[in-house]
């Protein structure tokens, strides 16, 4: 521990992931890393005996790594759906490897060339991360009551496999057509661990039905009511422009946590009779931004939430959204933001607002309002199946006003 706190160590670690995240691995220097942590490089050797000795304790230090060890640990006591867990666990680990993607493929691409030691040092590594997973994951299991066919340490080093695979894909490749977006690989994943390994246990199986209907998946729509979803952008209001922003971005554009972060400010087009934002990543298309959501209108298509958000931007940063240290926002920096907007408020089901459901209302809102199938498909990206539940919960919302109005008239 005290080695961990020593400051010319944590110099040279910091030093090194900002190296190898800008030119890789091979093309770093460890003259170049000592340079920049203002160091002599006989510290550098002395501290870790040579450059891949740093990369494994940058890889076993760096806060990103770190700070996901933690969460998982906080995360398992506060969740007993495991749709839910392998959800949460694929997007944050994911979202800690896009902040060092030259890393990535580092470690990936060079690993033969490291010393013996070192790689089985790395393995050693991968290992405990594996554990923590596992252990993540056996708590879920465990609180949920579920039956999994395979251990959990098996079904955690399987899904961690994959997720490198993804990231590796994604950080080599932006022409591939394996998916269309992250949000389309994450659910494809979760859904054939819910269908291949896991099942709840037929106690559980009525305990937890309530609960599932606050964690969309793909043949559930968990919209939410428009009370609820005006009180989370009044709370969204009084925390920021940003804030305000966002939340109207996501109820009034349908957007991802994924495609919210990946805006940038050219991203937005606007005039007097309509407004909407280009996505740029997965499916290219155009999605407009509604004026009125859940039947309040929030501005006009010139003046709005983020219309007021953008004009307040006195940087010069081309994201659309920033993170709380002034960075282009991440996903996870979203899925915080949102955390903070929905604290202390439930669905009708008793569960915390998911940051998904808001995606899920806007879609049924749409068809509420009369779009048709095709016209959904377009703006989403998503094939006329996936939308068929959203079809379906729209059909029930008519009916039950219909029924309304009928007893009214009556």
């Amino acid at each position: 521990m005290s080695a961990q706190r020593n400051p010319t160590r944590q110099r040279l670690i910091h030093a090194a992931l900002e190296l190898f995240a800008s030119q890789g691995v091979t093309d770093t220097t460890t003259r170049q890393i000592a340079e920049l942590a203002d160091v002599n490089e006989v510290t550098l050797f002395r501290h870790f005996g040579n450059k891949h000795g740093l990369l494994l304790a940058v890889i076993e230090d760096a806060g990103v790594f770190a700070h996901l060890g933690q969460t998982l640990i906080q995360q398992a006591n506060q969740t007993s759906s495991i749709y839910q867990a392998l959800k949460e666990y694929a997007t944050a680990c994911l979202s800690a490897m896009d902040q060092v993607p030259a890393v990535v493929r580092s470690v990936v691409g060079e690993a033969g060339q490291y010393p013996a030691e070192n790689r089985a040092a790395l393995g050693r590594g991968f290992t405990q991360a594996n554990r923590y997973v596992a252990k993540y994951f056996e708590t879920v299991i465990n609180r949920g009551q579920l039956h999994t066919h395979l251990p959990a340490e098996k079904l955690a080093s399987l899904l961690n496999g994959m997720l490198l695979g993804y990231a590796v894909i994604e950080f080599t490749s932006e022409f591939h057509q394996l998916w269309q977006d992250r949000d389309d690989f994450l659910e494809n994943l979760v859904t054939l661990f819910l269908q291949g390994a896991v099942s709840e246990s037929p106690v559980s199986a009525l305990r937890l039905a309530p609960v599932q209907l606050a964690v969309p998946i793909a043949e559930k729509v968990a919209d939410l009511p428009a009370s609820l979803v005006h009180t989370i952008l009044q709370t969204a209001k009084k925390l920021g422009p940003q804030e305000y922003a966002i939340a109207y971005v996501l109820f009034g554009a349908g957007l991802s946590p994924l495609e919210v972060s990946q805006l940038e400010r050219s991203h937005y087009i606007s005039d007097a009779h309509q407004q909407m934002v280009q996505i740029t990543q997965g499916l290219v298309r155009q999605v407009p931004v509604n004026q009125w959501i859940m039947g309040k209108r929030y501005g006009s298509y010139i003046r709005n939430p983020l219309t007021q958000w953008l004009k307040s931007r006195k940087d010069s940063q081309a994201a659309m959204f920033l993170s709380k240290a002034g960075q282009p926002m991440t996903e996870s920096d979203v899925r915080q933001f949102w955390q903070v907007m929905v604290d202390g408020l439930l669905t009708p089901e008793g569960q915390p607002p998911a940051i998904e459901q808001a995606q899920q209302t806007w879609c049924v809102e749409l068809l509420m309002r009369g779009m048709n199938l095709t016209d959904l498909c377009i703006l989403t990206g998503w094939d006329a199946a996936r939308l068929q539940p959203y079809v379906d919960r729209a059909r029930e919302k008519a009916a039950l006003a219909q029924a309304i109005r009928l007893d009214q008239k009556a």
